[in-house]
């Protein structure tokens, strides 16, 4: 099974819901990047947050100490943004920049129309 390496910061995006990611303009593409590469097919934005929970249990059975990596709780001021980025700083430091990770192997397909309907709550008004 062929691996990849990915940059921390984009693994812990999945992880812990916040957007780390340094690596491209477009921040979100490091995501579907990932997610692509783990469910090998393209997927639709509503179809994120089933990946993002496959890839994270993933990431965790592969990398164990993932498990225990919890940001901060900061909030969206200066300062709580410079100690999201020292925490990351630290992390990259003790684990490494890059983590090598295996694809899914138990991803299961759905038609992303069928999935996108599946998720809409139908409200009686």
């Amino acid at each position: 099974m062929a691996t990849r390496n990915f940059p921390l910061a984009d693994i812990l995006s999945v992880t812990t819901g916040l957007l780390l990611t340094r690596r491209t303009e477009e921040r979100g593409k490091a995501l579907d990047e990932i997610f692509e590469f783990m469910t090998g097919e393209k997927l639709d934005w509503w179809q994120a947050p089933r990946a993002a929970d496959a890839c994270t249990e993933a990431f965790v059975a592969q990398h164990p100490f993932l498990a225990d990596l919890k940001p901060p709780k900061v909030t969206k001021t200066p300062i709580g943004k410079a100690a999201l980025v020292f925490w990351l700083l630290g992390a990259e430091m003790k684990h490494g920049t890059t983590l090598e990770v295996e694809p899914l192997t138990d991803w299961v397909h759905q038609d992303s129309s069928r999935e996108l309907v599946d998720r809409i709550e139908i409200v009686n008004l």
